[in-house]
Parts: C-alpha cells; structure tokens; sequence
C-alpha cells in the first residue's frame, strides 16, 4: 500500500514538474518577445532621432518646411504644462488615496469615489480632452496652455489616487497601532508613519503619471493646440512636444522629419530618467 501511495506522489511531483517546466518556458517566451521589440524600438529612436539633436534644437523655434530650426518652443510649452498638470494633480490624487486608504475605505463615499477613479483611469484620453475643450475652450472660444494643463491634470489624478491607496494599504497595521499607543494623532501617524512607509511606492507612482502626460497628443490637440513660436502666456495656445512630433512625422517635409525622431528621443530619454531618478532618491538606506 504504501509503495502505491509513494508512486502516485512521484506520478504527482513529476506532472507538477512539467506544468512548471511548460508554464516557465511560456513566460520567457512571453518577456522575450516583448523584450525584442522594446530593443528594437528603442534601437529605432536612437538610430533616427541622434540625426536631429544639435544644438539648435534646443534654441530655436519650429521651422517652416524646408528651412532650419528646432523644437525649443515645443520643449518649453510641454515642460510648462506637465509640470503644472502635476503639481495640480498629484496633492488632489495623494488626499484622496488617503480618504479612502485611511478614513473611508468601505463607506459609500469610498466607493462612489473608486467607481468614478475606474472610469477615469479607463477613459481614453482623447475623451479627457474633448471634454475639457467643451468646458473651457468653447465657453472662453481660445486654445489655451491652461485647458491643456486641466485636460493633463484629469489624467494624472486617477493615477495617483490608485497608487497612493495601494500602496498606504500595504504598509502593516502594526505600524500604525504601535503610533497610536504611544498618543499620535491620526493626521500625525499618517504624514510620519504610512506616507513615509510607503513613500517609494507614492513617488513611483506619480512619476508613472508624469511618464503618462509626457506622451499625450490627443488632450493637447483639444486644448492648448499648438504655437510656432515661444510664448510664455498660458491663456494663449501653446507649443507641446508630443504635437509637433505628431504634426512634424505626418509632414512629408524631411526636416520636419527628422525633428519629429528628436523629439521622440528626447521624450524617451526624459522619461527614462526620471524612472532611474526615482529609484536612486527612494532606495533603502542599508
């Protein structure tokens, strides 16, 4: 009897090893495939976008066909807007994620605010976009730097909030309990406590939705439009990166070209930055 009970466990382990085995084989799989081709597109932008980064491009404005220039106006426009739709957006995302996190998690308002946050994050964000240019943009009939800038900061919100209530919902009661027996008030345990443990987490998550905004065409298409020249008014529309590379790769014009392939470069470089920023300032100290 029990040399059957020992063969029907090795019958066992041996099917469970080759599940394994195919499941194993199936996920390399999967990573090698999209490993080829995120090396080769970032193979292609670097390759097509090196030819267009000169110093120009980071001095002069958007140029007429066939005539010199670079994409500074574009360079500016985008570094303005995405850093006012973030710091619009993220202090409303990480309050929220700490409503619901820390005061309200199961009530009705909690989960009202979670089914609207789904909708956001799900919602394309040509849909963001035309609803910000129905509010703003037709009601005062101009583009302008700020219905972008509103039209960014819609995306970042729902990105933020999700990041910050996960992240506040892993860091272990105990934590808290411990604060709470040595006298610290709530908002005390919170700011010193749970926002500290899970700061890594937080910060990641809103340089996900800067990574997210970087690369929008379709909100700004709606709201800020486009400029070829510098302006610093954001009741005007402005230049933006991701819309001049759209404009400039759809053009047949070669120099145009070839500036569209800088500035995706220039996009992926930024972005890529700021992900190996966020993980040198937020590592533990050992």
């Amino acid at each position: 009897m029990s040399a059957v009970i020992q063969q029907a466990r090795v019958a066992k382990f041996a099917r469970r090893k080759r599940v394994n085995q195919v499941a194993l084989v199936l996920s390399l799989g999967a990573m090698s495939f999209g490993l080829f081709w995120l090396f080769w597109i970032l193979l292609e932008t670097v390759r097509l976008g090196l030819g267009g980064i000169a110093l120009a491009t980071f001095t002069e404005m958007t140029p007429a066909p066939n005539e010199e220039g670079g994409i500074a106006n574009a360079l500016y426009g985008s570094f303005l807007m995405v850093t006012l739709a973030t710091f619009v957006g993220t202090p409303i995302g990480i309050m929220a994620g700490i409503y619901l996190a820390e005061y309200n998690s199961k009530g009705l308002l909690a989960s009202v605010t979670r089914f609207v946050n789904d909708i956001l994050l799900s919602a394309p964000s040509i849909v963001i976009g035309l609803f910000v240019y129905t509010v703003v943009v037709s009601r005062f009939h101009s583009f302008s730097g700020w219905a972008g800038i509103a039209a960014l900061a819609l995306i970042v919100i729902p990105v933020v909030i999700r990041t910050t209530e996960n992240m506040l919902q892993l860091v272990p009661p105990g934590l808290r309990e411990a604060a709470y027996a040595l006298g610290a008030p709530k908002w005390k345990v919170i700011i010193s406590i749970t926002l500290r443990a899970a700061r890594s987490g937080v910060i990641t998550g809103v340089l996900l939705a800067v990574a997210r905004i970087a690369g929008e065409t379709a909100p700004l298409l709606f709201t800020a439009l486009s400029n070829q020249f510098w302006t610093s008014d954001l009741s005007q529309p402005m230049a933006s990166l991701p819309v001049t590379i759209f404009k400039f790769a759809m053009s047949p014009y070669e120099n145009w070209q070839q500036l569209a392939w800088a500035g995706v470069l220039i996009i992926t470089v930024a972005v890529l930055g700021l992900n190996i920023l966020a993980r040198v300032l937020t590592r533990k100290k050992d």
